[in-house]
């Protein structure tokens, strides 16, 4: 089988603090991956998929061969029981919120962003919020991936129940995913409840908002006493959508134009964002409205910035918000967005930030070609503290040795590693630092 054509290119990710030059392949079969993959090692080069390019760290850097899945995205298709499907990687989620819309089934909980593969957003841990959900690794049911040797593999929590526990949340360490078989439900209805609330409002009754709530989250805005809490729960089958002037208002304006506008205006002159911030508080209104589930969960972002995000033990919230208030008043980095709490179930994902525990997910926020790196890393030690494990799509500074002490099944997941890829073929050096040589 004939190697697919290996072209130059330049890549940058979404928010543009990632960039590379290199070699890229496209596959359009398995074979020719398969062939790809052993022909890399055979000479001694490395490979590493590029989805959507929404990761804010180096994950997809460094390699000699970058690999992209959009010349086999395929078909999706039914999975093998009722209510699965099964869609090729390269899929972006928006394709398949589509596809499942259109047959009448949803998946239970999605992040705010559509615009990730499918595959990436589950190597990553990509996840939404309610306490009663996982992320999206969470809804696998079966991985196919194709290994250093060309070796197509296939996994489920009943065939190789390790080599899944590992791959489902893998960083792009252990091969090449190239289909997914997803556990959905019937297409349903949210309601969408957004309204400021006071921060020490939000603060005291978290706990109850997400008990009484299947999906809930906050924004609070640094240098203020203001947050917008967002509560979304299934309704009727009707939908009542925003009026297009709203939609266009509540979207493009206010996320999008007035914030990129305030953003740009704190960037120029730090020393304006704390009364920037309580301009934006007052464009904080009340909105309540209805429509598909992942037209409420998704939301479309303009605005370019680097994050960093932390799972933490649900009980260690308020502490590592005190935390964080005290590292926003004393950073001479000014903030200019805001920062989101979410909530989600634990699950049995090996590498997964969720493994075992029920999750707060406190993130962080600056806007492009600000400084952020002094904040960044303060939030950090303060997460890392208390037992807080970094989103792997997003931007942290850990290492293997530290990462050891936070995953219970760090070493197993590093045996599986070196079994499947002892040459180090999906090598690099993001991969380096958190898994080691």
């Amino acid at each position: 089988m004939s190697l697919p054509p290996l072209t130059r290119r330049r890549w940058r990710n979404w928010a543009g603090n990632q960039r590379t030059a290199g070699e890229l392949a496209r596959p359009r079969t398995v074979a020719e991956l398969a062939a790809l993959l052993r022909y890399a090692g055979a000479a001694g080069r490395q490979v590493t998929v590029v989805g959507s390019g929404h990761s804010f760290t180096s994950i997809a850097r460094g390699a000699d061969i970058q690999i992209a899945l959009s010349g086999m995205a395929g078909a999706i298709t039914r999975g093998p029981t009722p209510r699965t499907v099964r869609v090729p990687a390269g899929t972006t989620l928006r394709q398949l919120n589509r596809w499942l819309a259109a047959h009448q089934l949803a998946l239970p909980n999605l992040g705010d962003i559509d615009a990730q593969t499918v595959g990436g957003a589950i190597a990553t841990g990509t996840h939404g919020t309610g306490a009663r959900f996982g992320g999206l690794a969470s809804q696998v049911v079966e991985l196919t991936l194709v290994g250093a040797d060309g070796e197509v593999r296939r996994c489920s929590a009943t065939e190789q129940p390790d080599l899944f526990a590992a791959a489902t949340v893998g960083l792009g360490a252990l091969g090449v995913v190239t289909e997914v078989t997803l556990r959905c439900v019937a297409a349903f209805v949210l309601h969408a409840d957004e309204r400021p609330v006071p921060l020490a409002q939000t603060l005291a009754e978290f706990d109850e908002y997400c008990a009484d709530n299947e999906h809930v989250e906050f924004y609070w805005l640094p240098y203020t006493e203001a947050t917008l809490v967002k509560r979304n729960n299934r309704a009727a089958t009707d939908s009542r959508p925003m009026t297009r002037l709203r939609a266009w208002w509540e979207n493009d304006v206010l996320q999008n134009v007035a914030l990129g506008g305030v953003c740009k205006a704190g960037r120029a002159v730090p020393a304006a964002a704390p009364a920037l911030a309580r301009l934006m508080a007052r464009a904080f209104t009340p909105v309540s409205y209805t429509n598909r589930s992942d037209r409420i969960f998704t939301t479309p972002r303009r605005v370019r910035f680097v994050e960093l995000e932390y799972a933490l033990p649900r009980a260690a919230l308020p502490a590592a918000f005190a935390e964080l208030r005290r590292i926003v008043a004393r950073s001479p980095q000014r903030v200019l967005l805001p920062v989101e709490v979410r909530v989600g179930a634990g699950d049995d994902s090996w590498l997964s930030p969720a493994y075992q525990r029920n999750c707060a997910y406190l993130a962080i926020h600056q806007y492009v070609g600000a400084p952020y790196q002094g904040y960044f890393q303060a939030v950090e030690r303060a997460c890392a503290g208390l037992d807080g494990r970094p989103h792997w799509g997003k931007l942290h500074w850990r290492d293997a040795e530290s990462l050891a002490t936070a995953y219970p099944r760090f070493a197993d997941f590093l045996a599986v590693r070196d079994r499947l890829d002892p040459g180090r073929v999906f090598g690099n050096p993001y991969l380096a630092r958190v898994l080691g040589p």
